[in-house]
């Protein structure tokens, strides 16, 4: 009964072991750990199975194996028996199975999780996150590029997870995004207590062409260059170094974007205070060239008050010139105040009024009718222009050069370079313009022959040219001529053929024009005149007597008188 009972149960313990699923290979089952010998666990996975794990596969990054005998693991069945008969396990990627669903749980919700780094790969680091290794690229490292990684390694810290891939194995974590959340929340915490007007103590971290960025103790503000100084700053270098420690105002603050403008000027005295009082208009002060433009150049006053001298006022004769050819930089310079602006913070200097309008001084010193000497420097259609004391020219027109040849003529005499002499006509200080003349130089012949000459007066010219209208006649080396109807009172006699090259005649002279140098002469106006004198002296034609005797009384008290 006893035996028949044996078998009874024997064969219901065989048939349960038949009836028990041996696990599919490719999941992840619990085991027992039996014993620790060679490096490795033995481990029980039930079903008679057992199998062997490098204990490497219990350490995590940075640490030593962490198994027991007794302990309870989760191992990965890769295959349910090897060559020896053992089954083939994984702690590893037991981990990374049970990782990956932890991980994609923590994605889908965007929650952190927990990792440390603990290798080096091309273009970033490792991370293990509990059994799955991520990536972690190297400007995800920290919110600042990370030259030495070393402090960070082996260290459980937590991760952003940015992109996984379970079919391809591969995710992507970023620890930048933990930190710079960390921050934003510091940042706004700073933010919230900073108030407009606040001076503050920060150390400079970072410096650009455009400014520095000073570290408030946990949050950045930009202190630009233009407020670093009230003198102009070419670089923020110039009076700041990285680490030091600098003692600013809160200038501005963005709550949305959590912007901080910084400014260190803000806490020196103003130098625009009361600065039309220093520099009075019409003042001349030394100043230093600071900075050249196409426009002109910059000239600080005194640090922080600095003004414009236009290229318009930089020089009286140098025109079109790069005022880059007139000054230098950091060059010391006599300027003029002509304008202040304190609220747009403009002050207009001028370089050439320091110097004198040389066109007053010339007038000054060569006043109309002196004698100049200079060089020719050009020579237009219009005249010639002379290099004068000053650096100005003078111009001598084409009537100016030579008193009987004209312009075009006289013109072909000079070349350029050539030395002159002239006599001053004419200086308009507003026009600046100087008119020269170099036949002045000979004193002018119209002006000697006609001297002593009054209108009305008879004077003896010699026909020098017959013409259908009229006779060149010359008076004193001048030359003159007379128009056929001034040839004679009667019509009949107005006939220039009656005279002849060579003759000397009488006329009157009836008109002196200086400008045009022109002596106007009339034969017919000396006969009227002439007649007109002796019926006052002989008589008139009324009295009886005719035009014929009182004319030859006249002539025979002519000749009486001889």
């Amino acid at each position: 009964m006893s035996a028949n009972a044996s078998m009874e149960d024997f064969e219901a313990l065989l048939n349960e072991s038949f009836e028990l699923k041996t696990p599919d290979e490719g999941s992840v089952v619990k085991g027992t750990v039996l014993a620790v010998e060679a490096g490795q666990a033995i481990i029980d996975i039930g079903y008679k199975m057992e199998g062997r794990v490098d204990l490497k596969e219990f350490a995590k990054p940075g640490h030593d194996p962490e198994i027991e005998i007794g302990d309870t693991v989760e191992v990965y069945l890769e295959r349910v028996e090897n060559a020896r008969g053992e089954a083939v396990i994984s702690r590893d990627k037991a981990r990374r199975e049970e990782a990956w669903d932890r991980l994609e749980k923590a994605a889908e919700n965007e929650e952190r999780v927990a990792g440390a780094i603990f290798g080096r790969v091309k273009g970033g680091f490792t991370v293990d996150l509990g059994g799955a290794v991520a990536f972690l690229p190297g400007s995800q490292v920290d919110v600042r590029p990370v030259r030495d990684a070393s402090a960070l390694m082996h260290i459980e810290q937590p991760f952003q997870i940015l992109k996984m891939d379970r079919r391809r194995g591969n995710i992507v974590v970023s620890r930048r995004a933990i930190l710079e959340e960390s921050r934003a929340e510091q940042r706004a915490e700073i933010v919230a207590k900073l108030q407009e007007g606040d001076t503050v103590d920060g150390v400079v971290k970072n410096i650009t062409e455009y400014g520095a960025f000073v570290d408030l103790g946990g949050v950045d503000g930009l202190l630009h260059v233009t407020d670093m100084a009230w003198r102009r700053v070419n670089h923020p270098s110039e009076i700041l170094a990285i680490g030091e420690t600098v003692k600013v105002q809160v200038v501005k603050i963005n709550k949305e974007t959590q912007r901080i403008s910084l400014g260190m000027k803000q806490l020196q005295e103003d130098p625009w205070e009361n600065v039309e009082a220093r520099y009075p208009l019409d003042s001349v002060h030394t100043g230093r060239v600071t900075n050249i433009t196409d426009y002109g150049a910059f000239v600080e006053l005194e640090p922080g008050v600095e003004g414009l001298v236009h290229v318009s006022e930089m020089s009286w004769t140098k025109k079109n010139v790069h005022p880059g050819k007139i000054v230098s930089t950091s060059q010391e310079v006599e300027v003029m105040v002509l304008e202040i602006d304190t609220q747009k913070r403009r002050v207009s200097l001028g370089l050439k009024q320091t110097q004198g309008n040389p066109w007053d001084n010339f007038a000054a010193a060569f006043p109309v009718g002196t004698e100049v000497e200079g060089e020719v420097k050009n020579i237009t259609e219009f005249g010639l222009f002379v290099g004068l004391e000053g650096d100005i020219d003078g111009m001598v027109h084409l009537s100016d050069l030579d008193w009987n040849r004209s312009g075009e003529d006289a013109i072909q005499d000079y070349q350029k370079g050539d030395v002159v002499k002239a006599v001053v006509t004419d200086v308009d200080v507003e026009k600046e313009r100087i008119s020269l003349s170099i036949k002045a130089l000979e004193g002018d012949p119209f002006a000697d022959a006609v001297a002593g000459v009054k209108r009305g007066a008879v004077v003896t010219v010699v026909v020098t040219k017959i013409e259908d209208g009229g006779i060149e006649v010359e008076y004193d080396g001048m030359k003159s001529f007379i128009r056929r109807s001034d040839l004679s009172r009667d019509r009949a006699e107005q006939r220039p053929e009656r005279f002849s090259v060579g003759d000397k005649i009488d006329a009157r002279v009836t008109n002196i024009d200086s400008k045009t140098r022109r002596l106007g002469l009339s034969i017919k106006a000396r006969e009227i005149a002439e007649e007109k004198e002796a019926v006052e002296q002989y008589g008139s034609s009324a009295s009886g007597a005719s035009l014929g005797d009182i004319l030859g009384a006249a002539l025979n008290k002519g000749q009486d008188d001889d």
